[in-house]
């Protein structure tokens, strides 16, 4: 089966798990109200693409290359990050949910989380120097060897960091999240 190349084509209610996405390399492309929800996508190529109000909920990423994307609105419940192309991987989150999704020894410096719940999603010896998680919901997430060197998760919350197993030198936090770095200690902060 040959493989398609499809360049600044915009993809709008469609849903990928009845009428699949052919197989290839998708450039500026944009994805609007899309279901790929449990879709294979593995050794796609998608550059510059706008992904806004999908459901790509257990999204199958094996060898997926995610260059420069976009996601608004989108829910992405489950997604291993971790099994992405590394090559060029680079994306920003608005607005979505990313509960259980895995960047586990994912380097992906100077990324954008804005606005998205990443509960019990596992960042563990993942590369996130730079980083911004502006407003972020990080109940139960994982921080593990972690490197958060320069990140900003000021206005971000329920996080749980322990700074003598994580890389965190200038990062920055509020006051309010302090807690957050003291957790392993069980003390009362007021």
């Amino acid at each position: 089966m040959k493989e398609v190349s499809i360049e600044d084509q915009i993809f709008d209610k469609i849903d990928f798990s009845i009428t699949p996405l052919s197989k290839g390399e998708y450039e500026n492309c944009t994805f609007k109200n899309c279901n790929l929800s449990s879709v294979d996508l593995s050794g796609f190529i998608f550059s510059e693409c706008l992904f806004i109000s999908c459901n790509l909920s257990l999204a199958k990423l094996d060898k997926t290359a995610l260059r420069d994307i976009k996601f608004k609105d989108c829910k992405m419940l489950g997604l291993r990050f971790d099994n992405c192309n590394p090559f060029g991987l680079s994306f920003a989150f608005d607005s979505c949910v990313l509960n259980n999704c895995t960047f586990h020894k994912v380097k992906i410096k100077n990324t954008t989380f804005k606005n998205s719940q990443l509960q019990e999603t596992d960042f563990s010896e993942a590369d996130l120097t730079g980083s911004q998680f502006e407003n972020c919901d990080l109940t139960r997430a994982t921080f593990d060897g972690t490197v958060l060197e320069k990140a900003d998760l000021r206005t971000s919350f329920n996080y749980s960091i322990d700074p003598e197993r994580n890389a965190i030198k200038k990062a920055k936090f509020s006051t309010s999240g302090l807690a957050g770095l003291l957790d392993k200690y069980d003390i009362k902060i007021d």
